[in-house]
C-alpha cells in the first residue's frame, strides 16, 4: 500500500516556519495536486498546544492565519501535561482525517523530536507505561541486568521488586530513591532524566522489570533497526545563519515585551496560584503532587518550560519595595537571560535536526532505494531563510512551492544539495547511531 503524503516544516525558532506553512496551504487551496486540494496545518510546537499566553508561545495571530485551519494549537490548559506520545496519537488521527477530506496535512513546529516520532514510529512504544504493563514478565534477566541487580544494596533491591505505580504520587525522598535505583541499574538512561521526573524514571524501571533488559540495551538494539516511516514525508528545514538569526531573535524578545509579555507572565503566575498544576513531588510540594502555596514552580513541566516564563516570573516575584534602580537592573538582567536562552535553544534545535532527524531520514531513504522504491520516502530540503523580503519569496516561498508540487505529483525532485551553500554544509551528516527515546519538552 502506497504511503500517503505529509509535508513537515521544521527548523529553529524565528525562521518563519508558520509563515511558510500558511503560504503553502493557500497555494494548495487554489489547484488540485496529486489528488489533493487544500491543506490543514498541524501544530508541532510543544508550547503552542496551550491555550492563551499567545505572546509567550509565539502563536500566529488569528488574522495572520489567513483562514487556514490550525490544529492541536491552544487546546490544553496551562496546568496540563501533554507529552510526545499523546501528541503523536492526536496528530496521526488528524492526519488520517485530513487525508480522508482530500487535503494535505502540513505539520509545522520547532519541537523537532515530536515530528521525528510522528514520521518514524516504533521508538516510543517501549517507553510507554501501558505497553510495558501489558507485556508479560520475562522468566530471566539479561546478563548485564543480572550483574547490576546482584550489586544492588538491599533497600534498592526491595524497591526494585516493589515499584509504585507510574501514576502514584511519591514524596521527594522516594523520588530520589527511585532515581538512585535507576542509576545503579542503568546510569546511561538515568542521566537522561531529572530525579524530579518520577514518571519517566518509573517508566524506565518498569520497562526493565517487564523485559528483563536494561533500557540502554533496548535503545541500542532499536538504533540498529531502520523502521519505515508512517508517511511519504516531504521535510523542509528552514535555516538562518547564526549571525543573522541571533539579532533577529533578540529583536523579537524586545517586540514580545512591547506586546505585553510581562502581563501574560503575571496572568500565568496568578492562574497557577488559583489552580495549582500537578507536578512531580519535590521539596516544597504540599505532599499530594500538587503545587501548594509555598511551592517552587517546576520549570521542566508543561508551559512552565516556555522561554521567558522562568526569567520573568523570578523578576516579577521580587520584593516590590526595593529601589527603582534595583528593579531596572533586575529587569535588564531578565531580558538578557531570555535572549541568551532563546539563542541557546535555537542552537540545540539545529543540533537535533543534524544529529537525529537527518540521520533517520537518510537511513529511511537508503532502505527505500534498496527496495527499488521510486524516489526517497522522506526527501529533506534545507531552505535558507537568512534573508527576508524578496529573497524570502524566491529562496523559500517559491522554492518550497515548486518542490511541494513535484512531490505531490510524484515528479522527480531536485538534488537537495543543489539548493545552496547552507544545504551543502548542513545536509551532509556522518554515519552515526539514530537512537531516539522520549524526551521532555524544551
Amino acid at each position: 500500500m502506497s504511503l500517503r503524503p505529509v509535508i513537515a516544516i521544521c527548523g529553529t525558532t524565528g525562521v518563519g516556519k508558520s509563515k511558510l506553512a500558511i503560504e503553502l496551504a493557500l497555494a494548495m487551496s487554489k489547484e488540485r495536486r496529486g489528488g489533493y486540494t487544500g491543506a490543514r496545518i498541524i501544530n508541532a510546537d510543544a508550547m503552542q498546544v496551550y491555550a492563551g499566553i499567545d505572546i509567550l508561545t509565539n502563536k500566529v495571530p488569528i488574522e495572520e492565519q489567513c483562514g487556514v485551519e490550525h490544529l492541536l494549537m491552544g487546546f490544553k490548559h496551562p496546568g496540563e501535561q501533554y507529552v510526545v506520545g499523546q501528541w503523536v496519537k492526536d496528530a496521526t488521527r488528524l492526519i488520517e482525517e485530513t487525508h480522508h477530506r482530500g487535503q494535505i496535512p502540513i505539520v509545522v513546529g520547532g519541537t523537532s523530536y515530536w515530528i521525528q516520532h510522528l514520521i518514524f514510529p516504533g521508538r516510543l512504544a517501549a517507553f510507554d507505561a501501558d505497553v510495558a504493563a501489558a507485556t508479560a514478565p520475562v522468566s530471566g534477566l539479561s546478563p548485564r541486568l543480572a550483574q547490576a541487580a546482584d550489586l544492588l544494596p538491599s533497600e534498592l533491591l526491595s524497591l526494585y521488586h516493589n515499584l509504585p505505580a507510574v501514576a502514584t504520587d511519591v514524596d521527594a525522598e522516594s523520588a530520589l530513591a527511585l532515581h538512585r535505583l535507576l542509576t545503579a541499574l542503568d546510569p546511561a538512561v538515568a542521566q537522561r532524566w531529572h530525579w524530579k521526573d518520577t514518571r519517566k524514571v518509573l517508566r524506565s524501571l518498569e520497562l526493565t522489570k517487564q523485559t528483563g533488559h536494561l533500557p540502554s540495551d533496548i535503545i541500542a538494539k532499536q538504533s540498529q533497526v531502520v523502521l519505515p516511516p508512517r508517511y511519504r514525508t516531504l521535510c523542509f528545514w528552514l535555516y538562518a545563519r547564526p549571525e543573522v538569526l541571533n539579532p533577529r531573535l533578540d529583536a523579537r524578545v524586545d517586540q514580545m515585551l512591547e506586546q505585553g509579555l510581562l502581563r501574560e507572565v503575571e496572568e500565568l503566575m496568578e492562574a497557577t496560584k488559583q489552580s495549582p498544576t500537578p507536578t512531580p513531588p519535590y521539596p516544597g510540594n504540599d505532599g499530594d503532587g500538587n503545587a501548594g502555596a509555598n511551592t517552587t514552580t517546576d520549570y521542566t513541566l508543561g508551559i512552565y518550560q516556555s522561554i521567558g516564563y522562568k526569567e520573568f516570573s523570578s523578576y516579577l516575584s521580587r520584593d516590590q519595595s526595593l529601589p527603582v534602580a534595583e528593579h531596572e537592573k533586575a529587569f535588564k538582567a531578565a531580558v538578557e537571560r531570555m535572549k541568551v536562552s532563546t539563542r541557546q535553544y535555537a542552537k540545540r534545535q539545529v543540533s537535533w535536526l543534524r544529529n537525529k532527524l537527518l540521520p533517520a531520514a537518510r537511513d529511511a531513504n537508503k532502505q527505500s532505494r534498496e527496495l527499488d522504491a521510486p524516489g526517497d520516502v522522506v526527501p529533506t530540503f534545507l531552505l535558507d531563510a537568512s534573508e527576508l523580503g524578496d529573497r524570502w519569496v524566491t529562496d523559500v516561498q517559491q522554492m518550497a512551492g515548486r518542490i511541494a508540487e513535484d512531490f505531490l505529483e510524484r515528479r522527480p525532485l531536485p538534488d537537495p544539495l543543489d539548493l545552496g551553500d547552507a544545504a551543502r554544509e548542513l545536509l551532509v551528516v556522518p554515519e552515526r547511531s539514530t537512537e531516539c527515546v522520549e524526551m521532555w519538552c524544551e
